[in-house]
């Protein structure tokens, strides 16, 4: 059976290589690259994320990853952000006061997160819809690796008609409930390091991988 290609794509802004080892052991066959056709053709490409959201928009701009975002899911071709890289598709960040514009493929804001210890590092469980695809044979209690200090805190997408059904959000609480994962149509996101969340992880990478 022939492997999935998943590109990560390389901006500067991810852990490409921690990204590139669990994408192959779920059973991947991976690429780190920024090229433009390769992000294109392949079946997945996943978008990682670390330091500041607009540094981070910052070089996805500057490698034209914003526009390889969106060309692929305008052609319903799978994307997955993990960190930074879930919430840079968002519609704006605020770090220090700072408003940074996002990629908008979701309404949204990213925020400071209001909690005792800051940032929030480390495992954590997720409240997951019973339908998820991503979360599918995952016990409820299984722990996630988190590595953040702002995310989302509501969710502001809803279904607009038949048709097109609600995205699914999972959640999880660290002073506060906070957006963990979102699965909508091919574009999917996590909060969490699953390239660093051991099996549970490589779990959930391979989920995604069958669907692509």
């Amino acid at each position: 059976m022939t492997k999935k290609k998943v590109v990560v794509f390389d901006y500067g802004f991810g852990n490409v290589r921690s990204a590139e080892r669990a994408l192959a052991r779920a059973g991947a066959e991976v690429e780190i690259t920024r090229d433009y056709g390769a992000a294109m053709d392949a079946d997945g490409l996943l978008v990682p994320g670390v330091g500041a959201f607009a540094a981070c928009m910052a070089g996805l701009r500057q490698a034209r990853g914003d526009w390889v975002v969106e060309r692929r899911l305008a052609g319903g071709r799978p994307v997955m952000g993990i960190c930074v890289g879930m919430q840079i598709l968002f519609a704006r960040g605020i770090e220090h006061g700072a408003e940074a514009e996002g990629l908008s493929e979701w309404p949204g804001t990213v925020g400071p997160l209001r909690a005792d210890v800051v940032p929030h590092m480390g495992w954590n469980t997720v409240e997951a819809p019973e339908d998820s695809k991503l979360f599918a044979g995952l016990p409820a209690d299984a722990r996630y690796y988190f590595v953040h200090s702002y995310a989302v805190h509501e969710w502001e997408l809803k279904a607009t008609h038949a048709a097109m059904p609600a995205p699914k959000v999972t959640w999880a609480t660290h002073g506060e409930p906070f957006v963990a994962a979102v699965e909508n149509g091919p574009l999917w996101a996590t909060q969490f390091h699953p390239e660093k969340s051991g099996d549970a992880g490589a779990h959930l990478l391979t989920n995604w991988i069958d669907t692509l």
